[in-house]
Formats: structure tokens, sequence, C-alpha cells
């Protein structure tokens, strides 16, 4: 007769069988010991090759994604989902969080950046796939600040060596109208004050390429440039009701921000007007400013190239510009094709002034309105006369000695003295 078993670590002879689970186990009642347990079939890999498990190793733990990675892809899909964005575009965000959860750069980062870690994926995936996305528009409806964003975006380029190209100012101005609330109707919004999107579009980029034309662009945030642009050519599309609108409704009606530098390209975009107003000869006779020229827009958009062309022409001195109207410049013949459409366009070579009798220089802000001025060092003391009688230090002397011969002479007649 075979033994009974016995419980290995208390001895007792009472072992029952406890079903834990839907698990046959065999358990110490004593001691509570579990001497064996049953078998069960996964349902991951092993179940394929039907293997049974023991059922401590069925949970299947290395095989599920961590609940950060999980809540970090449902954050990416929402937001692609948001931005409606295509399906191939969710993919590749969606790989490039998961290869940045796996460097240890992102490791021991803040949950705040690992939240934003999504939104740089989604970021750059559209950057990539050349579609218009703005920084602001992410940080937005991730409610997170530009400079926290920024640095998580720069680190994910870093680590990953991904190349993200530069969003293009046309681009740019496209994703920005796209926000304007001035295109369906409203009840906040009056009807005079409705634009078609497209008719917006065109004579927005228009004024922003002048803008980047006269370097209203370089070196400035290009929001605050589209933002002028965008309102300059609303009101001249329909100048009768909107001239009395100012700046700060227009982008209430419209549902964006005002930032605080619009003002400012929006008093350099209306000197440009202005500027080459002065040379179009059917606007000589009116006296317009700065709401008149809105009208007058869309003539000056429209002979852009040519003016420009003929104010950077007139930059090099006083003299070209004080020609009289019936010479022409030097070098040029005056019944040449060129000389007659500069005087079929009223723009002879001393013509180009405003109203006011000056002409105002097409050159870069920096130039026309520095912020900072050199100050000019003051006055040195006046130096003395040097006579040739002044004491010389023993350091000074040791500078001028080379040879041991001099050093051993000026030894004797320093003790001698």
């Amino acid at each position: 007769m075979a033994a009974r078993a016995r419980c290995p670590e208390c001895g007792s002879g009472s072992l029952v069988e406890d079903a834990h689970y839907a698990q046959q186990q065999l358990v110490c009642a004593a001691c509570g010991c579990v001497l064996s347990e049953g078998l069960l079939t996964t349902t991951y890999t092993d179940e394929e090759h039907l293997r049974e498990v023991a059922y401590s190793q069925s949970t299947g733990q290395k095989e599920q994604l961590s609940r950060c990675l999980q809540r970090g892809i449902r954050r990416v899909q929402d937001l692609c989902k948001v931005l409606q964005l295509p399906a191939v575009f969710e993919e590749t965000a969606v790989s490039y969080f998961q290869r940045a959860l796996q460097l240890p750069a992102f490791h021991l980062v803040s949950l705040e950046k690992k939240e934003l870690l999504g939104g740089c994926c989604v970021f750059v995936t559209c950057r990539q796939h050349n579609w218009p996305l703005t920084m602001g528009t992410v940080c937005s409806l991730l409610y997170a600040k530009q400079d926290l964003f920024a640095s998580v975006y720069l680190s994910l380029q870093k680590e990953l060596g991904l190349s993200v190209p530069a969003l293009s100012l046309a681009d740019l101005v496209t994703t920005h109208l796209n926000s304007f609330r001035l295109f369906q109707p409203a009840a906040n919004v009056p009807a005079p004050f409705l634009e078609d999107k497209e008719k917006l579009l065109a004579r927005t980029l228009g004024i922003v390429e002048l803008a980047s034309e006269t370097w209203l662009v370089t070196g400035r945030h290009p929001v605050p440039v589209v933002t002028a642009a965008a309102f300059l050519a609303w009101q001249s599309l329909r100048p009768g009701p909107r001239l009395c609108c100012p700046l700060a409704r227009f982008c209430h009606l419209a549902g964006v921000d005002l930032p605080p530098p619009a003002h400012l390209r929006l008093r350099e975009l209306l000197e440009i007007l202005l500027g080459m107003a002065s040379q179009l000869s059917w606007l000589r006779g009116f006296d317009l400013d700065k709401k008149t020229v809105v009208k007058h827009i869309g003539d000056l958009l429209q002979h852009r190239v040519f003016l420009l062309k003929n104010a950077f022409s007139q930059q090099d001195g006083e003299e070209q510009q004080d020609t009289a109207p019936g010479q022409g410049s030097p070098g040029r013949d005056p019944g040449s094709p060129s000389s007659r459409v500069a005087q079929e366009q009223g723009c002879p070579s001393a013509g180009r002034r405003r109203p006011g009798g000056t002409l105002r220089p097409l050159l870069p802000p920096c130039l026309l309105h520095p912020r900072k001025r050199l100050r000019a060092a003051a006055p040195s003391a006046p130096a003395s006369a040097v006579t040739g009688d002044e004491p010389i230090s023993d350091s000074e002397i040791e500078q001028y000695l080379r040879s041991p011969e001099e050093i051993r002479a000026f030894g004797r007649a320093k003790a001698w003295l």
C-alpha cells in the first residue's frame, strides 16, 4: 500500500483538492501550502501550439502594452481624429511615439512632457507630409505652453534623427485663415462682414508676399504679419462698410486672438502701400491716407513687381530721384520700350514721391526704425605730452634685456647705486 502523501512544510497528511478559478490545486488544510496546481491553456502564443502552461504563467503580462504607452497611443489617435488627419498620418505618429518611449531620454521625463510627446509626434508627421499645422494649434488642443512643447519637440527631433521641413509662409496663411469665422453666416457676424474664403485667401497671400519682398517678415513672428495682411485684404474686398471696422473688432468677429505686434505690422504695411500708390499716375490726383489707400490694394498688387522694381532702383541717391520727367535714367534710350512703359505707367525716374513730397525708402525696418542706437564713446582724458624724462620701473627695464652680458651689467650698476 502506497504511503499517503504529506505536506513538505508541516508534515500534515490532510491534503485536499481545491478548485481555484476552475483550476484544481492540491492544498494542505493545516498550513495552506499549495503542493501542486493544475494546468491552463493560454490565449497567447502557447495556445497556437496546443501547449498548456501553469496558472502563474498564464497572465501574459509580457505581451501587454504598458499603461503609459496605451494612454499615449490613445492620445495620439484622438488628436489625429480631432484634426481629421488621414489614416497614414495616424500610423506614422503612433510609430514615432512607440519608438520615442523606448529611448532612455524619455524614460525619466515628467508626465506632462510624456503627454506632450504624442502631440509632437503628430506635429512632426504633419510637417513631413506637408500638411499645414502650426505649433500653436497643437498647444491649444493640448492646453500646453509653447516653450515646453518646443523643448519636447526639439528633443524628439534630436533623439529620433528626424528631418522636419519648415512650414512655408503660404501654408501658414492657409492654416491661419481656416480658423476664421467670417465664411459662414453667424449671429454675431453682420452680413456685410461675411466674405468668400477663396477670395480672402488669394488677396491675403498677395499682401503677405508683398510684406516678404519689403523685409516686413524677416526676423518677425509670422502670425502678426498674416493677421494684419488678412485684415487689409478683408477691408479691400468690400471697403464701403468695412473701413470703419478696427483691427481688434475684426479679430473678435473672426474668432482669433489679436497678437500685440499686429498693429505695428499693419502700420508698416500701410506705409508700403502709400509709397506704392504715389507711383501710380491714376492715383496721384487723390489725397490718399491710410484708410483710403485700402480701396486700391487690388491695383497695387496687380502692379506690385513693376512698382517695387522701380522703387528699389531709385535708392541710389537724390540726384536720380530729382531727374526731370522728360529725361530717362542714365544709359537708357528715351525711346526704348522700357522708357515708354515707365511713362505710360506714370512712373518717370523722378516722379516717385508721396503726396507729402517725400518718398519712403524701401529699406528693412531695422534700418528705418532702429531700436538700439550706438552710444557715442565717452571722450578720454587728454594724454600728457611725452618728454622722455618719465621714470622707468625695473620690471619694464627687464623686458628690454636680451643677453646675459646686459643682465650682468645691469646688476653691477644696480649694486653700485
